[in-house]
């Protein structure tokens, strides 16, 4: 019998009614083992009603009975977190360690929001003017929207959701319909440790669901990570609709690999940066950019390591890299791979004919790697999301900067050199978030903020650390005057007498 994945709505798993299912399916195999319910439109109005109903009361919890409760979120998650990664590996198709590791940066934020109180501290100035002091305090938004991607079914939702709840919110989760059970198991465990119900729900669904939570008047944040055309949609309509919104688009992240670099070390970087969790990551290096004489051999160094990658199902211990998430993906990604001589690239490897013996109907491809890409082929231009790797060649360092500052996207870069100087310059010169100077994937530890610049990010705010923080709270300032005891009636006394 096919398992039925459904919404979790005040606290309680409730069966989809809208008759709308979506499949689930094994990468592996190809095979459909689940059927996910979409929400209807009166589905989603029915989890953000428990959402608002909710917040009378959490919103005005104490700091210390949120942090309790998460701190037993935590302990919780962490001794189910292989349980948690084999449902991942089961609907996404990543190994099981890279699925293990997804849980444990989904954990640094918990560890974040448990700690809430520090980042929650006001400010007070006092006598300002005579008898007045100022305060500014931070508070809830109310009810907050997460829409979270298939490649991590765990770790995006947990950016989110441990601050929001910690700030004193309640929050309505629309994951991936790709691969929805991560987030149903996140929300059993939240209850498990005592979380009020309707403070955390989950709805599943398609652009039904998520074009009510955009427009709902109750909603009033919405946190978004995917694709670019996406994400402008969701900060146009959320934004039109007069909420906050962080929206954190696409990528094609470049790696400058200077002359002076130690290139086995820049070639271990690229070859696991560009092919971990099989390219499906948005901080993934897609571009190697070579300066100078050492394209060659820097080619060389990664094709040697690429080719040794083993390729097979997610929960074979000895699978270094999985299958792609659904065969429509895989025919794209595949489709840039097949097209790319014809705009001038040069293939080093082909892995669109890649198959694993057993598993046929799987969602396989290989590893491919395009060298002397032109920055006008379509695999240099788009986010591919997938195990494709181009090097570029440039002259010059300012030659590679100016290639690089010349992408659409700004989410995060790296530089291999061994020069300080040259490392310093390209953290100022390049317009990117997030920079790696000899760290290929710069993804910031928990209480530093996520986040890219130009067409990888739509609003203000970077996601987690103290944008975070500060995108689920609102601020207030109270500026307060109080009487002088001194200049009250002096009434009866029968204490010592006034001396002062």
């Amino acid at each position: 019998m096919t398992k039925i994945v459904n919404h979790w709505i005040g606290g309680k798993a409730v069966e989809g009614t809208s008759g709308s299912f979506g499949p689930v399916t094994d990468p592996a195999t190809g095979e459909v083992t689940t059927q996910v319910a979409f929400a209807s439109v009166e589905e989603v109005d029915a989890a953000v009603a428990a959402a608002r109903d909710a917040f009378a009361t959490w919103g005005q919890s104490s700091l210390a009975q949120r942090t309790s409760i998460l701190f037993r979120f935590r302990a919780l998650l962490d001794a189910h977190r292989d349980e948690i990664a084999e449902l991942i590996t089961a609907e996404h198709g990543k190994v099981h360690s890279d699925a293990l590791g997804e849980v444990a940066r989904g954990l640094e934020i918990v560890d974040l929001a448990c700690g809430i109180n520090v980042q929650l501290k006001g400010e007070l100035s006092t006598q300002v003017a005579s008898r007045v002091d100022v305060a500014a305090i931070r508070q809830p938004l109310g009810v907050v929207v997460g829409i979270t991607p298939f490649n991590f079914p765990a770790m995006v939702p947990m950016w989110m959701f441990p601050l929001a709840i910690a700030c004193g919110n309640t929050f309505v989760l629309k994951p991936s319909e790709k691969d929805p059970s991560a987030a149903v198991r996140l929300a059993e465990l939240l209850a498990e440790a005592g979380l009020p119900d309707g403070v955390f729900n989950v709805v599943h669904g398609d652009k039904v669901a998520v074009d009510r939570l955009l427009e709902h008047p109750d909603v009033r944040a919405v946190s978004f990570v995917g694709s670019t055309p996406i994400a402008r949609h969701i900060h146009t309509t959320a934004s039109a609709n007069g909420k906050r919104v962080q929206a954190l688009g696409g990528a094609k992240n470049h790696m400058l690999v200077l002359p002076d670099a130690d290139l086995d070390a820049a070639a271990d970087a690229a070859v696991s940066a560009a092919y971990g969790s099989a390219g499906e990551r948005c901080m993934a290096i897609s571009a190697v950019v070579a300066v100078g004489s050492i394209g060659d051999e820097l080619v060389d160094k990664i094709r040697e390591r690429a080719e040794k990658i083993k390729i097979g199902p997610g929960n074979d211990p000895a699978s270094e890299m999985g299958p792609l998430i659904t065969a429509a993906h895989r025919d794209k990604v595949a489709s840039y791979v097949e097209g790319a001589a014809a705009e001038g690239a040069e293939v080093v490897l082909d892995g669109t004919g890649h198959t694993v013996e057993g598993f046929e109907d799987g969602h396989w491809i290989g590893i491919s790697l395009l060298d002397k890409v032109p920055t006008g082929a379509k695999a240099y231009q788009d986010e591919i999301f997938g195990p494709v790797l181009c090097v570029l060649r440039v002259d010059t360092y300012e030659d590679g900067v100016a290639l690089i500052n010349a992408s659409p996207f700004g989410n995060g870069t790296a530089i291999f050199t061994r020069d300080g100087g040259a490392a310093r310059r390209f953290q100022l010169e390049i317009e990117a978030g997030m920079v790696g100077v000899n760290v290929p994937i710069p993804v910031p530890v928990g209480y530093h903020s996520f986040g890219g610049w130009k067409d990888s990010l739509f609003g203000d705010h970077h996601i987690y650390g103290n944008d975070g923080t500060h995108f689920y709270t609102r601020g207030k300032v109270v500026t307060t005057r109080w009487p002088d005891p001194a200049d009250a009636p002096a009434g009866v006394d029968l204490g010592f007498p006034r001396n002062h």
